[in-house]
């Protein structure tokens, strides 16, 4: 982890001397120095975090934090020294007279940071001799750290073994997977090899679960040629094929020829290729594997005869699991977490040997399992740990469970937990640790919004841009390959291809929250007092208090050192008194601050004064807060990227605002309901010339209502990737067809109309060219999601030429009933999801044959007018999902519906009591019953005469509405 703080630091001097390092003068050899001194330890750091860190000497444990705290020191003198001489850059006359003056004013400014400098590079040499020391001391060199990844190899190996050794009583949940991945092995093509890869977050139980597959009576007698290997992170290829070829002689009861010892990689593959082809029929396991190149490898050792070959692989890794399936008739089993249920099962058995848990400890077990989330590994190891508690003793098992977090520090049962969770962290590259260990800041069971988290990467200079992508789309790949490796868990999907909500297993949680304590990184309050006065608080993150001392709180908090802070996020609302205390210590000490999140703080009504001396500000969110104003002193903020204002009462901005060149991200918008959305928002009055932003990759939601000259101002933003228009006029229609024809990288589109309702929005026209010159040109071509919110004379032509729409909204269209409102969408490759609402005056709708073919989600509501619908045989062959709300006429289910075989779930919401009575009231033996006996779940849902939602089911697991 130390290696990964000190790349990061690296990365940011680096940046700082190739972009700011004139500003230096003769003080640039300094810093130069500095940075060597550094990446020289930092390979040392690599080797010596090798060890196990219980396995380090104290003194080497304080002197990696030193390197550390040095290079963080650099870092901040460095942004001082910019923020203090950098604003100084004018031209001309008068400019060369204020740089003169600037400079003799902030001449012992500047000889204050030249001694800081050679201080820092005073302590660099220092630490620079005990790295020398610990290096012959301690015998850390390449050749010692291969050895110590051999051992800790070898550790894992036997580590491993265990989850083999499970005995079959302890298992639960595993029968019907089982069954599963049988029937995947001994089915299907005859004459090809099958790969089936098995994936999931560490701890899983992916091993025990191929273990039972392979050892099962009937997979053995269909492959008499069988071979388990384990292959782990840091594989030995050549010991690996050795390893193979002894178990295949193993399960042969052959002896295992001598002569291997002696054969090279190349030769070994060959050994094993001529074995197989003469054995038969063979099923083999690669257990643990980490890498794609491995598989790349190894299937070059793996004859495609007629046998009807298997592979099964256990996986961590998205990627692997797909890479080894590609080439096959492959199938991919994702591994899901216990059910509460089995977790439960499994829990007693371990501690109570299978007999019920007693009463008094009914409770606080059940919050000790729910710790777990359905991991068996965890389950097995805690209750493991509590069976040697008194069951007597109810206050031993509550301790437990307000420590638990606290127990993996530890090297006691937990410590295997934390060891299996920790090497999925261990195998990320350095700027995907740092991405995953900043996840700490989001507090338990936290929802993470999936947009808040990317551009708080982005402004922690997390990510670095990359030649043809956006920061954007670079940090967006970082979310998606720890969702690929098992780190992630996506929850909610706003459109297909883009996660809305994630979350962090409990546990990895707990990992990663206690490794980011340990190198600074992060500093979780309540804004107690938690922190040591001599801390150097890097990035403070308010958590929900329940104090009502503040003001002692105040008092001691104080003393805290808040002049390195960079960062200050709040989650949850708190004592008005404590939040604005605790801000204004903030605000007046730390000169460094990158990021500022006071999202959520409903008692906020101004932007503080102080916040426009922050130079380095890169990031202001004060979404969700009351603030109805923002200064002129907004333009103070050179380097600010990202500002949102979502959720308040601004409606308007300043000219300064167009000062900000590098402005990437601008959201200022207000539900007009906000109990619905489906009425849209306010947007916000922009001033002229908002063309200038040409940074400008993010605008939601710009006021169009004062005339064409704003529309036309959208057409010079083509760094756009997503833009939110209201109160658009008729008359502006052509215009802004013509901008959006200049805004190539768009992937995100909303237009509102004036409106404040579903019955006043005003009708606008957006059919300004003939349909033949989309289809050939690259007119909105990269636009994924389409919303129109506003009364349509017609659907605009273009639409049936978005091949890359993914969802499309359409509010209060009132499309007229002989219009074929379908027709420009049922041929759209990859549309998946659809929402209409309000968007049709006909009586009924007709989904034809051959249309819709990658359509998962439809949502129908507020269609008053709508009377009947039809689904023909081989429409909407892929819908998943189907959502039927608030069409009061709509009293029989569609016509057809039992052609949609894929169906997974049908909600009725508030629909005509006709309706629901016929629903419910089906008789299994009626034709209308076996319509929908397909369909896993149905649900029924209403509002009460007390406003409370109430859902009901059919049958099916309950889904709540969203």
């Amino acid at each position: 982890m130390a290696e990964t703080v000190l790349s990061f630091v690296l990365r940011q001097l680096s940046t700082f001397l190739r972009e700011e390092g004139r500003l230096l003068g003769g003080l640039r050899q300094e810093v130069q120095f500095i940075m060597d001194e550094l990446g020289h330890m930092r390979a040392f750091l690599r080797e010596a975090e090798a060890k196990e860190e219980d396995a380090q000497p104290r003194l080497l444990q304080e002197w990696i934090k030193q390197v550390l705290e040095a290079a963080y020191d650099t870092e901040d003198i460095l942004d001082e020294f910019v923020a203090r001489f950098a604003r100084h850059r004018t031209t001309g006359f008068y400019g060369s007279v204020r740089r003169i003056f600037s400079s003799i004013k902030n001449l012992r400014a500047r000889h204050r940071v030249a001694s800081e400098i050679q201080s820092i590079k005073s302590r660099i040499e220092s630490i620079s001799e005990g790295h020398q020391r610990y290096q012959s001391e301690y015998g850390i060199c390449a050749q010692v750290t291969n050895s110590l990844s051999a051992v800790n190899n070898t550790t894992w190996r036997y580590s491993r073994d265990d989850a083999l050794l499970v005995e079959e009583a302890k298992l639960v949940g595993i029968d019907q997977p089982k069954k599963h991945l049988i029937s995947q092995l001994l089915q299907g093509d005859d004459y090809q090899l099958k790969v089936v890869s098995v994936v999931g977050m560490g701890g899983l139980g992916k091993t025990t679960l191929v273990k039972k597959v392979h050892e099962d009576l009937e997979v053995r007698r269909h492959f008499p040629a069988r071979a388990w290997v384990t292959v782990s992170q840091t594989c030995d290829f050549q010991y690996l094929l050795k390893d193979l070829i002894r178990h295949l002689h193993k399960e042969g009861r052959k002896p295992v020829p001598q002569s291997i010892e002696s054969l090279n990689i190349t030769e070994l593959k060959e050994f094993v290729k001529d074995f197989l082809q003469q054995a038969g029929r063979y099923a083999i396991v690669f257990d643990d594997v980490w890498d794609v190149e491995f598989w790349n490898t190894i299937k070059f050792a793996l004859p495609k005869s007629s046998h009807g070959n298997r592979v099964m692989l256990t996986t961590r890794k998205v990627d692997v699991a797909f890479a080894s399936c590609t080439e096959s008739l492959g199938y991919i089993h994702r591994m899901e977490p216990l059910s509460f249920e089995d977790s439960w099962t499994l829990f007693c058995n371990k501690i109570f040997k299978g007999n019920s848990c007693p009463g008094h400890l009914t409770d606080v077990a059940k919050g000790i399992l729910e710790k777990c989330e359905g991991l068996p590994l965890a389950i097995l190891a805690i209750s493991g740990f509590l069976a040697l508690k008194d069951v007597n003793r109810i206050e031993e098992w509550e301790m437990v469970q307000r420590s638990l977090g606290g127990e993996l520090e530890g090297t006691g049962k937990l410590d295997r937990v934390k060891r299996i969770l920790s090497l999925s962290y261990n195998d990320l590259p350095g700027h995907l640790k740092t991405c995953l260990l900043y996840t700490s800041i989001f507090p338990k069971d936290y929802e993470i919004q999936c947009y808040r988290l990317i551009n708080l990467w982005i402004a922690e200079r997390f990510v670095e841009w990359r030649e043809g992508m956006s920061i954007e789309d670079v940090a967006w790949g970082c979310l998606s390959e720890l969702v690929n490796r098992s780190l992630i868990q996506v929850t909610k999907v706003y459109y297909e291809g883009l996660p809305d909500n994630c979350r962090i297993h409990d546990l990895l949680r707990e990992v990663i929250v206690l490794k980011s304590r340990e190198q600074n990184m992060v500093t979780i309050t309540t804004g107690q007092p938690m922190m040591r006065p001599s801390d150097k608080v890097r990035r403070l993150v308010l958590h929900t208090s329940s104090s009502n001392n503040t003001q002692e709180d105040h008092q001691q908090r104080r003393s805290y050192c808040f002049d390195h802070l960079q960062s200050f996020v709040t989650f949850g609302s708190m004592s008005p008194l404590l939040f604005k205390l605790l801000l204004s210590d903030v605000l007046r000490s730390s000169k460094l601050l990158k990021v500022l999140d006071l999202g959520g703080q409903e008692t906020q009504e101004e932007i503080p004064n102080e916040i426009f001396k922050m130079f380095h500000l890169k990031y202001l969110h004060l979404g969700g807060t009351r603030v109805e104003r923002v200064p002129k002193a907004i333009g103070k903020l050179q380097h600010l990227e990202y500002l949102n204002l979502a959720d308040t009462r601004v409606r308007e901005l300043p000219m300064e605002i167009l000062k900000l060149q590098k402005f990437r991200v601008l959201k200022v918008y207000q539900q007009v309901d906000s109990s619905d959305d489906d009425y849209g928002f306010h947007g916000f009055k922009a001033p002229s010339n908002m063309g200038a932003l040409l940074a400008l990759e993010i605008l939601d939601n710009i006021d169009a209502g004062s005339g064409s000259a704003v529309v036309k101002e959208i057409g010079k933003l083509t760094q756009l990737r997503e833009l939110g228009i209201t109160k658009l006029r008729r008359e502006d229609g052509k215009e802004l067809c013509s901008s959006l024809a200049n805004l190539t990288s768009l992937h995100r589109l909303s237009i509102e109309s004036i409106g404040e309702g579903d019955h006043d929005h005003e009708i606008i026209d957006l059919n300004h060219h003939h349909p033949s010159s989309f289809s050939s040109s690259s007119f909105l071509q990269s636009l994924h999601l389409l919303i129109l919110c506003s009364r349509l004379e017609k659907m605009p032509q273009w639409v049936a030429h978005l091949h890359g729409l993914v969802r499309i909204d359409l509010n209060w269209s009132r499309l007229r009933g002989d219009e074929d409102t379908l027709e420009s969408l049922r041929h759209l490759p990859n549309l998946g999801k659809i929402n209409f609402c309000g968007s049709y005056q006909g009586e009924g709708l007709c989904f034809q044959a051959g249309g819709f073919l990658n359509l998962k989600k439809l949502h129908l509501k507020r269609m008053e007018g709508l009377r009947w619908m039809r689904v023909e045989e081989g429409a909407l062959p892929r819908l998943h999902e189907l959502i039927l709300e608030q069409l009061p006429l709509l009293d029989e289910l569609p016509l057809g519906i039992q052609h949609l075989s894929h169906l997974q779930g049908l909600y009725l919401y508030e629909m005509s009591s006709e309706m629901i009575e016929k629903v419910e009231n089906q008789k299994e033996e009626s034709e209308d019953y076996r319509r929908i006996a397909h369909i896993p779940e149905i649900v029924i849902g209403c509002y009460t005469d007390d406003g409370e939602w109430r859902e009901r089911q059919l049958w099916g697991k309950k889904k709540k509405k969203t």
